[in-house]
């Protein structure tokens, strides 16, 4: 999702209307689509807080290292819920130690996220780790917060942490009910089911927390850690009420106290002078309220008063609570018009809702019915009713929040899971009213880093009911909390980087494959064949797609995370980086109803953006693939997708953030077959003899016996640390190889191309071009992009080829057609189709613009002084801007990341002398 460079010829069918609305997003912001005529028409829409007032929590990370003097200094998580406990009094509850992480008062969080900056300015990728901007009060450090034996500090000492979740035997999360304004906590602790409601007092002039707690009894001790005050002098405890003093002269004082009616055999306690603690005995009562107060030591007299004199009861949370969101949100979808096989039908978004929330759609899964579930950036889940032929009467109704950063949904057996940075949810409506009460914990065994890149990126259903995930690598693009370990990368966690197979039971997980960057997945729920793609950068030259086999290592060292030194496997196919820059996930069309693409392979992808049909040449000895772009009108960034049971049709989700060719913010889309012709290729066969091509479609042989219709090259990427990689060609010097083809055939069927090829060999991307006439006449101007893994023997009568001229394979070698590049003038206006033709402007602006860009603007470019990263300085002449083309690592400009691959091999001098005229034009040179 980070840099890319698109071909124009694969935007050849956006429609005048899809520019109108792209060119409007430009002028207005988000805008909410209207099917009021066949034009779209645009609002410019005010968003609300992303801190909902309806709602008690927001997910968080938090970097709470630097509070203070008295403080720990050890703490950090990045898995809480940030509570807002009523008068401006705040706790963080870490989900994998349970713990309080931090309590506060003042100012809430601020919103530094990637979620969070981008709500309102979409574009806006500069966040960052939570840290604090109120009053700490009350903190705890790097360990359990519960404990089934009584505490052992010894061995505490500032560290990293080890990110994810205690052992499950010792304690585990549970999950929050939502009851109004309350969360209530549930977790387990050894043998011990226990449910917390935090919350808060103000006494006079003083905040006091509290954490009402209620377990089944416990069988065995257990011990609470509530607090940690660095440096204090002196403790004591009196009345039930445990002191520890800190501070000159003893001036303030943390205390910690328990509330409750009867017998109440909890016993507060100061470890050392540092930590304060809860002992419950085993047996002991069973529901009690634990009372915590950083303030003046001349308060005491406040605290005893509210722990003497306060009785706090929970509500009726278990039978579900009052639904915060009660309205439904009507909508009507855009249907497009049938000019081709395939077209993108647009379910209108639910923007003017009376929340005033933004909706960024990430995934879309179905229930049986038909009905829909989608899973927005902002962590909210939304269902859709009314899914018609026409889309006339879309439902929308919001049924859960509160989810971090989440970018997967799946329904299985009727109940809807989200994956997001917390792990896989559960869904639970207690009451029927159709909303959430019940965030349940599913899993979160799998590790996670406050790493802002290490995304909780993808999640599909496994054949027997568990999940598979795909975690991102920790990119060094992000604000960086772990150390650098390799260009491009942070440590994170210990399994950034993976796919895992989560256990039926979520308790379990297993390292299905290692050593990819950011990589995203399809599965065909039919076969169970796993597919997974991931994003060009560091380690990975282009963009591939992956057939998954367990134990497999995809070539990422920094996410190796094994030491046997494990061969690289190869993908299915490389896609070019003027393809795809930015490839997502994949989905598999289980489908009686879409002509063409039944049984095939989807492949999304952000950057084009827009879908590709998946090719499989099963019959080699390697399984090798290729694809071609679903020609559609595509107004957003395409991410992940699912069939509806009912229609049979693909739908379509994505929204807009890290780069795209698209200026589109977001939108839900249905992939629908109209009947039409479609002119696809749909087989792929690559060997000794040449490449054969299947068409969906009769072709005509004069065009297609016509060695003048193709357009073959070939080129090699090389896997470095470097940012993506340039063109080689097979004796590694850089440039691409224009292939002679020997000749055509036309099969029996009238439906495949045979292209025989002299010296055919492995090599990693080639590319075929090509101007054939379908029977109807119809003009079909297309590309086919491959790789070839190996190299055997075609099956040329089986695929319907007799009487094939295999001599003309080792006749004197042809030259190859010349090139189109040779002979051509170094002009402007040759530069600035260059400029869009290889995306520079996905990520440079022509202009001055810088938000949403991923390099610096190229106007006032030329001839200025640049200042980089290291300190160092240059003036941007012709020798800089040429380097920066070819290495563009070498040179980093201060503000911006290394996201630029190099076009060496892939731009002739020609090319590159336009492309520095253009740039000298936009600063009038």
């Amino acid at each position: 999702m980070f840099n890319l460079f698109t071909s124009p010829r694969l935007l050849w069918n956006i429609s005048a209307v899809c520019v109108v609305f792209l060119a409007s997003l430009l002028l207005t912001g988000y805008t909410d689509i209207t099917s009021t005529s066949s034009a779209y028409a645009t609002d410019t829409l005010e968003f609300g807080s992303f801190v909902e007032p309806s709602f008690p929590y927001i997910p968080a990370a938090i970097d709470a290292r630097k509070l203070g003097a008295g403080f720990p200094d050890d703490n950090q998580a990045a898995r809480t819920l940030a509570v807002k406990l009523g008068d401006s009094a705040y706790v963080c509850f870490d989900t994998d130690r349970l713990r309080w992480s931090v309590a506060w008062t003042g100012k809430f969080l601020p919103m530094v996220s990637m979620a969070q900056v981008s709500y309102k300015d979409f574009f806006n990728k500069n966040n960052s780790i939570s840290t604090l901007t109120g009053v700490p009060k009350i903190a705890t450090g790097l360990y359990p917060g519960w404990s089934n034996h009584k505490s052992d500090y010894s061995n505490i000492t500032s560290k990293q942490p080890e990110w994810g979740p205690i052992p499950a035997e010792k304690g585990r999360w549970k999950g929050v009910y939502v009851h109004g304004d309350k969360a209530i906590f549930n977790y387990s602790v050894g043998r011990t089911n226990v449910f917390e409601m935090p919350g808060s007092a103000r006494l006079e002039d003083q905040v006091i927390f509290t954490r009402t707690i209620r377990m089944n009894g416990p069988s065995e001790d257990l011990y609470l850690t509530a607090a940690e005050v660095r440096g204090a002098s002196a403790s004591e405890r009196r009345g039930g009420i445990t002191y520890v003093y800190h501070g000159a002269g003893k001036d303030t004082v943390t205390a910690i106290g328990i509330l409750g009616k009867g017998n109440i055999d909890w016993q507060t306690e100061a470890d050392g002078n540092r930590y304060l603690t809860v002992k419950i005995p085993a047996g002991a009562a069973r529901e009690a309220t634990v009372a915590i107060w950083k303030g003046p030591s001349k308060k005491r007299s406040v605290f005893e008063k509210f722990c003497k004199k306060t009785h706090i009861t929970f509500p009726d949370f278990t039978a579900g609570g009052p639904a915060p969101w009660k309205e439904t949100v009507l909508t009507q979808g855009e249907l497009s018009p049938d000019t081709a096989a395939f077209v993108t039908d647009r379910l209108t978004l639910p923007l003017h809702n009376s929340w005033k929330r933004n909706v960024r759609v990430a995934d879309i899964a179905f229930f049986r019915d038909g009905r829909a579930a989608v899973v927005t950036f902002e962590g909210d889940v939304w269902t859709i009713d009314g899914i018609s032929s026409g889309l006339q009467n879309l439902k929308w109704r919001r049924i859960a929040s509160g989810l971090h950063e989440p970018m997967s949904v799946e329904i299985v057996n009727e109940r809807v899971y989200v994956f997001g940075r917390e792990g896989i949810v559960l869904l639970r409506d207690l009451n029927g009213d159709g909303v959430t009460d019940f965030y349940e914990n599913f899993s979160n065994i799998m590790p996670q880093s406050s790493e802002s890149r290490e995304w909780a990126a993808d999640m599909v259903t496994a054949p027997d009911g568990g999940f598979y995930i795909a975690k991102g690598g920790s990119l060094s693009n992000g604000p960086g909390v772990t150390a650098p370990v390799a260009k491009g990368f942070r440590a994170g966690s210990s399994l950034s980087g993976t796919i895992l197979k989560i256990a039926p039971d979520g308790l379990k997980y297993e390292v299905i494959a290692t050593g990819l960057r950011g990589p995203y997945l399809g599965i065909n729920a039919r076969t169970g064949m796993l597919t997974a793609s991931d994003q060009q950068g560091n380690f990975v030259p282009s963009t591939p797609i992956y057939l998954i086999k367990k134990g497999d290592y995809y070539g990422v060292e920094p996410t190796r995370h094994r030491n046997d030194n494990p061969s690289v496997a190869p993908p299915l196919t490389w896609i070019p980086h003027s393809v795809d820059r930015s490839s997502i996930s994949q989905a598999w069309v289980t489908s009686t109803k879409m002509g063409p693409l039944n049984g095939n392979l989807i492949h999304f992808s952000f950057g084009h953006p827009g879908l590709f049909r998946v090719l499989i040449d099963s019959t080699s000895q390697v399984i090798q693939g290729g694809v071609s772009f679903i020609q559609a009108a595509y107004p957003a960034p395409t991410s992940k997708g699912a069939m509806n049971p009912l229609d049979e049709q693909l739908y379509v989700a994505g929204f807009n953030l890290w780069g795209s060719s698209s200026n589109g913010l977001s939108a839900l889309l249905r992939l629908r077959y109209t009947g039409k012709p479609s002119y696809m290729p749909n087989l792929f066969r690559a060997g000794k003899q040449g490449i054969i091509l299947g068409f969906d479609s009769e072709l005509k042989a004069e065009e297609a016996t016509a060695v003048s219709s193709f357009l073959v090259k070939r080129w090699d990427y090389k896997r470095t640390e470097e940012y993506g990689s340039g063109h080689f060609k097979t004796d590694g010097t850089p440039g691409e190889e224009t292939i002679p083809v020997a000749a055509s055939y036309l099969s029996a069927d009238r439906k495949k191309v045979l292209l025989l090829i002299p010296e055919m060999t492995e090599v990693m991307q080639m590319e075929v071009s090509y101007r054939l006439l379908a029977k109807d006449g119809h003009q079909i101007n297309d590309q086919f992009w491959f790789t070839v893994n190996k190299v055997g023997e075609l099956r040329l009568a089986q695929e319907g080829f007799e009487d094939v001229n295999l001599a003309l394979l080792t006749a004197p070698k042809q030259e190859a057609a010349p090139s189109a590049k040779n002979g051509e003038l170094v002009t402007v206006q040759r530069g600035k189709e260059l400029f869009q033709r290889m995306a520079c402007s996905g990520c440079h602006s022509e202009g001055l613009r810088t938000k949403g860009m991923y390099g610096p603007p190229f106007q006032g470019m030329y001839n200025s002084e640049r200042l980089f990263d290291d300190g160092t300085k240059t003036i941007a002449d012709e020798k800089y801007l040429r380097e920066s083309i070819l290495t563009p690592s070498l040179k980093i400009v201060k503000g911006y990341n290394e996201e630029m691959p190099s076009f060496a091999g892939v731009l002739s001098d020609p090319d590159i002398e336009s492309i520095i005229l253009y740039i000298k034009s936009l600063s009038g040179k």
